[in-house]
């Protein structure tokens, strides 16, 4: 089994292959596609729009759909936009909280400029 870091390390230098090889300007969902495809060429499984469910004191309070949920450990969400937001980055932490998972990949495909970043949630930030 790999570590987090080398699913990271993984993750993305497969994004940076597909970034040089279809450059910026397609919808989300065509860098979603060719991710998912060239990470389960690796081996590595892929759960894609994984659905997860956000729990209150007493039952169901909402549902996500995290674009790539890897190996059961690192949670992935794409964008393709000019330039990362606060809310993006928002999005992904929700997440993180939500699932009570540490690991975190936001990377964007819409700018000239390949953007991914790795963001990590410990135990203390948790309510």
């Amino acid at each position: 089994m790999k570590t987090i870091n080398e699913l990271c390390d993984i993750v993305r230098q497969t994004s940076w292959d597909i970034h040089v090889y279809h450059g910026h300007g397609h919808l989300e969902k065509v860098y979603e596609n060719a991710l998912v495809h060239r990470l389960r060429k690796l081996g590595l499984e892929v759960k894609q729009q994984h659905p997860i469910t956000v729990l209150d004191e007493d039952g169901t309070v909402g549902e996500f759909y995290a674009d790539l949920f890897v190996d059961h450990r690192l949670l992935v969400e794409l964008k393709a936009v000019r330039a990362v937001a606060d809310e993006h980055v928002a999005q992904l932490l929700g997440y993180l909280k939500s699932t009570r998972l540490e690991h975190g990949v936001l990377i964007n495909f819409g700018s000239y400029r390949f953007q991914i970043k790795k963001y990590v949630l410990s135990d203390r930030s948790l309510p």
